[in-house]
């Protein structure tokens, strides 16, 4: 599977954002798949996930939980994740992939995932 992430850019504070992230190769619905977000110098963290596999299953993390949506199409081959109400500390790169252990996140949140590869990152800057 290959993932590419767009959709960032340079907003205000209070702004919006609706991240893309697009899928070829084998994709399978069932698999869970979602977001992280990195900056030079910290550890990468897990934004949100959603697993169609189980009953639509999504996780937050809670620095986003309440602004951000997950969604992912009928064919599996895009992913969203919109974010409202941005915030500068939301300021990252931010990646999308596979995560390779679901039903751990199902138990103990997107921050316990083990994201497998991603693709080159779409930047998001809010000032």
């Amino acid at each position: 599977v290959q993932l590419v992430e767009s959709g960032g850019g340079s907003v205000q504070a209070g702004g919006s954002l609706r991240l893309s992230c697009s899928a070829s190769g084998h994709t399978d619905s069932r698999h869970c798949i979602g977001w992280f977000r990195q900056v030079p110098g910290k550890e990468r963290e897990g934004v949100a996930g959603i697993w169609t596999g189980t009953v639509g299953s999504v996780y937050y993390a809670d620095s986003v939980k309440g602004r951000s949506t997950i969604s992912r199409d009928g064919s599996a081959k895009t992913m969203y994740l919109q974010m409202n109400n941005l915030k500068p500390e939301d300021s990252a790169m931010y990646y999308c992939a596979v995560v390779k252990n679901p039903t751990r996140v199902r138990a103990a949140g997107i921050g316990s995932a083990d994201f497998g590869y991603s693709g080159q990152g779409t930047q998001v800057t809010v000032s």
